[in-house]
């Protein structure tokens, strides 16, 4: 059974808030959201936007990475958790000491969705995963470009929607 990639969320960012021994209207502050949204955030009772989540963890100086640790350390699954230097060599968990049967299912389902019967060659499967986190590099400048076209957009014919 999988578990909801977001499934706490909102803990693991109080988890790393807590770590820094922040209080949250100072994070909040920092981010430029309120304390209550923060909360909201934290208790699980609203999502934040990958915009706001982006704010949240630089206020934190942590990144994905931080915070997908703080996920699997929160669900109760520490085997999950990577090493900053095995991301970035596109190395996932098994270097870090993950059991051979959660290497076996993660490389199972990479081969599954690339509709293959036998694992990547090591070479390959590492120039996937730079490939991969070269994408989402990708994605989060298309996002900042088109949140900044976006919030500096005038109304047409310098009528305001709120007429």
């Amino acid at each position: 059974m999988r578990t909801p990639i977001l499934t706490g969320l909102g803990q693991a960012l109080r988890w790393l808030r807590d770590r820094q021994g922040k209080k949250q209207y100072q994070v909040a502050d920092a981010a430029g959201i309120t304390k209550g949204m923060l909360s909201a955030y934290e208790t699980g009772r609203q999502r934040p936007s990958l915009e706001t989540l982006e704010k949240i963890l630089d206020t934190l100086g942590c990144d994905l990475n931080d915070l997908h640790n703080a996920v699997q350390i929160i669900n109760g699954r520490p085997e999950k958790i990577r090493r900053r230097e095995d991301v970035a060599a596109g190395v996932e968990e098994a270097s870090a000491g993950a059991a051979p049967a959660a290497m076996g299912e993660s490389r199972a389902e990479v081969q599954r969705l690339l509709g293959r019967g036998a694992p990547l060659p090591l070479e390959e499967e590492k120039a996937l995963g730079e490939m991969l986190e070269g994408f989402h590099l990708f994605l989060r400048y298309l996002h900042g470009a088109l949140a900044q076209t976006l919030s500096r957009r005038e109304p047409l014919n310098g009528v305001s929607s709120d007429s």
